[in-house]
C-alpha cells in the first residue's frame, strides 16, 4: 500500500459528525474523503460511481441500517462501523456483514485514522480482541509515506524544514547548514526526485503536506 492515497467514503446522516470526520481525515497526508452520503442505499450508489478503499459507516441511518448497507457493498470498499451504540450484538452483526472494524463515535480521531490505514492494508480489526487491536493500531498511527518521501535523509529533511520556513536561497541554505552551495544543489536535486516535484516551492509545500516540515 504505502504510496497510495487511501480514498474514504463516509456514510452518516449526522452532518456535524460527518463534516468533522471528513475534515480530520482530509488533513492527513495519506487519506482523502471522496464522498459523504447519508444513507445505506446512497452509499452503494456513490461507490458505484466513485471507488474508495474504505467506507466509514454509521449504523442508524434513514432507509435501512448501516450494517445492511455493508452487506450490499460487498467487496467495493472495506467497511469500518462507527456508531453511537456499541453492543456485542451489533459488533457480531457488523462482522457477519463483512465489516473490518467497529468503533464508538467517541473514538479519538488518531485511532480512527490508524484504523483506516490498517483496514486499507487488509487488516481485519474485528478478528482481534481489544488489546491486540490497540497494539496493531499503534503500528498504523504514522501516516504511511510513499517510498520516495520515506527515503529522505536527515539532511534532506533539514533542508525541507528550512524551505518550509522561507529559507530558500542556495547561499543561505549553505550558510545555515555549514555545507557548500554545490552540496545544497545536490541535496535539492535528490529531494526533487524523491518527492516528484520540480522546484523549491513545490518541495516546501509537499514537505508540509506529508508532515516533515511545519509552516511558519
Amino acid at each position: 500500500m504505502g504510496d497510495e492515497m487511501i480514498r474514504v467514503m463516509i456514510a452518516d446522516d449526522h452532518q456535524l459528525f460527518a463534516d468533522g470526520l471528513s475534515q480530520a481525515l482530509n488533513s492527513l497526508p495519506d487519506a482523502r474523503v471522496v464522498g459523504v452520503v447519508d444513507s445505506g442505499p446512497a452509499l452503494k450508489e456513490a461507490l458505484d460511481n466513485q471507488p474508495a478503499e474504505v467506507a466509514i459507516v454509521d449504523i442508524e441511518m434513514p432507509e435501512g441500517d448501516g450494517i445492511d448497507a455493508i452487506g450490499a457493498i460487498g467487496r467495493q470498499a472495506k467497511a469500518i462501523v462507527v456508531s453511537m451504540h456499541v453492543s456485542d450484538e451489533q459488533r457480531a452483526r457488523a462482522a457477519a456483514a463483512g465489516a473490518k472494524g467497529f468503533f464508538s463515535k467517541g473514538v479519538p480521531l488518531t485511532t480512527l485514522a490508524a484504523a483506516v490505514r490498517a483496514v486499507a492494508d487488509d487488516q481485519n480489526l474485528l478478528d482481534l480482541d481489544d488489546e491486540q487491536r490497540d497494539e496493531l493500531l499503534e503500528t498504523y498511527r504514522e501516516a504511511q509515506l510513499d517510498p520516495g518521501a520515506a527515503s529522505l535523509t536527515a539532511r534532506e529533511r533539514e533542508i525541507l524544514q528550512l524551505l518550509a520556513i522561507g529559507v530558500s536561497a542556495t547561499d543561505e541554505l549553505a550558510d545555515r547548514l555549514y555545507i557548500s552551495q554545490k552540496t545544497v544543489k545536490n541535496h535539492l536535486a535528490s529531494i526533487f526526485q524523491k518527492l516528484a516535484v520540480s522546484d523549491r516551492t513545490q518541495a516546501a509545500i509537499e514537505a508540509i503536506r506529508i508532515g516533515i516540515a511545519r509552516p511558519q
